[in-house]
Formats: C-alpha cells, sequence, structure tokens
C-alpha cells in the first residue's frame, strides 16, 4: 500500500505536470471506486487544475470549475491501487469492466492519467467534492508526523491516551496521518522498539526517541521519493526497506551497522509484520501476536 512517502512523491509529480492544465475529460472505468455521485466526475471537465495536494495517504486534485467554484477530485489508492501517468494518452474510451483502470483523467495537451487497480478485492476510493472534508475519512485524519504540530510532547498525549501496540497507534490513520504496515516496521527497527510494546510503558525519553525515528525515517523516505517518475516510487519504495519485506535477510542494524542477526516476521490473516530480535526485542522473537507477553 502506497504510504506518506509514496503519496507525497505521486503528489509532487501530478502536480508539477497537472496544474494549470484544463481538464478535457473524465472516464470511469470502475463505478465500484466512485463513492460519490454529486457533483458528478463531468463536473471537473474544462475546469483548470490549481495544484494537487497529499492529505495522510489521500491525493487531492484541486480544480476551478468553468462556473468559478472549486472542486476535489480526491482518492486513496488502498493496497492495490496506483497512479500511472502518460504524457500522450490513448484517445480510446476506458471501457468498464475490461481492465485494470478505475478513472482516466484527460487534459488539454494531450497528458494524463489512470488510476488503477489490480486484484479482486476493490478498495481504491475515489470522491468528487467540494471540500476534502466531505471525505469523513479525510476529516478525521490524525496529525501530520512531518508538520510542524507533531512535536516530542504531542506524541508523548497520543502514547497516554490509551493503552495499546504502540505499531497499531503508528498505523492509526486519525492518530497519525500516513504511516501504515511498512514505514510503522521501519520506524520501530530504528527506535529499537517492539512492534507490540504497550504504549503505557513509554515514558518522555522513549517518545522522544520513537519521535525522533518517526521524523527521520519518513524524511528520509520522502527525500528518496522527491523528483522520481511516478512508475520508480514502488520499486524505490522497496529498495529503501531495512526490515519490511526482508524476512529471513540480514539485519543492517538499527543504526547501519548490521547486527548480525536476521529478519523475522510475524503473520496475521491478511498482512505481516517484520522485525530483528536483536535490534527490537532483547533477542527474542515474537512468536505470535496473541501469545507473546514479551513486555517493551
Amino acid at each position: 500500500m502506497p504510504e506518506l512517502p509514496e503519496v507525497e512523491g505521486l503528489a509532487r509529480f501530478l502536480d508539477e505536470r497537472a496544474t494549470s492544465h484544463v481538464v478535457r475529460g473524465v472516464e470511469v472505468g470502475a463505478i465500484s471506486a466512485l463513492k460519490t455521485f454529486s457533483p458528478a466526475p463531468d463536473a471537473l471537465v474544462g475546469g483548470t487544475v490549481l495544484g494537487v495536494r497529499r492529505h495522510g495517504k489521500w491525493l487531492d486534485l484541486q480544480v476551478r470549475t468553468t462556473d468559478g467554484s472549486t472542486l476535489h477530485l480526491v482518492w486513496h489508492l488502498a493496497r492495490a491501487g496506483w497512479l500511472r501517468w502518460s504524457d500522450v494518452l490513448s484517445e480510446r474510451p476506458v471501457r468498464p469492466g475490461r481492465s485494470p483502470i478505475a478513472l482516466r483523467v484527460r487534459l488539454d495537451d494531450g497528458s494524463g492519467f489512470d488510476l488503477t487497480e489490480a486484484g479482486t478485492r476493490k478498495r481504491l476510493a475515489v470522491h468528487v467534492v467540494h471540500d476534502p472534508d466531505d471525505v469523513h475519512a479525510i476529516a478525521t485524519l490524525g496529525v501530520e508526523p512531518l508538520s510542524e504540530q507533531f512535536t516530542p510532547e504531542r506524541l508523548g498525549a497520543l502514547l497516554a491516551a490509551r493503552n495499546q501496540q504502540v505499531k497499531g497507534l503508528l498505523r492509526d490513520q486519525s492518530t497519525i496521518a500516513g504511516i501504515g504496515n511498512a514505514y510503522s516496521d521501519e520506524i520501530l527497527l530504528v527506535a529499537r522498539t517492539s512492534p507490540f510494546a504497550p504504549t503505557a510503558r513509554f515514558d518522555a525519553d522513549r517518545a522522544a526517541a520513537l519521535h525522533e525515528a518517526i521524523r527521520a525515517v519518513l524524511t528520509e523516505a520522502v527525500a528518496a521519493a522527491q523528483g522520481r517518475p511516478a512508475a520508480e516510487l514502488k520499486d524505490a519504495k522497496r529498495r529503501g526497506m531495512r526490515v519490511h519485506g526482508r524476512t529471513g535477510q540480514p539485519c543492517p542494524g538499527w543504526d547501519g551497522t548490521p547486527c548480525g542477526d536476521v529478519v523475522h516476521e510475524v503473520s496475521f490473516a491478511d498482512s505481516s509484520l517484520q522485525y530483528c530480535p536483536t535490534c527490537q526485542t532483547g533477542g527474542r522473537p515474537l512468536a505470535d501476536r496473541r501469545m507473546s507477553r514479551l513486555l517493551r
């Protein structure tokens, strides 16, 4: 699933290419992806793109319409969605149900982009709204972790608000916006913290260390994504992972010095997490989420 760094990379990529262009057409390829019906996607046609922003893992294409109002095309790529940019789009119309294309946006110079989704579990969500906050998932987003509002004290308060596993807190979009399964694994390695550590056990020093790890990991990943074409962002993300998706491989160490251990995995029904026992759990493997009694 694309997370904050990749979505930020997509926002910057699309902003550079689409801003000031006129929307020539919007074609819906998957009705299931469209979560709103009024305004209709056709209301964007003839409007001028004002810019592209990110809200957590959501992308927001802002358009000044022909009647002078502002509409937002906002979407969430979910687990299997992606944005595919073309300098020259095919003139062939999108045929619903015949391709992975969920939505196509055509611009006045012949360029444009497709929102695509692979697999059978369709979760990509597209909204056309007057205000991004009209989308409940955006209106309820938590603090942006790279914003000035995200301080060690703010994180400490979030950790203390209720006792839960720290990985769950990092992934909770209503608490901290933009972090998912992959970057939470990376952050917890750098913070030398078990994914199952109870948040109630975090004192001010430990909260500050976690805050520093969040900022460092995300800042590094955003910098790695900057300037890359949309087609390269997925591979760049994979190459930048220290532990996520690297089960059985040597751990590079929380500080970049190999620790001599290998990356371990805990599996769930439809996902998994990766961690290093030496760096994060005092050398003790986590056998199972429900059975582990490690106090981190």
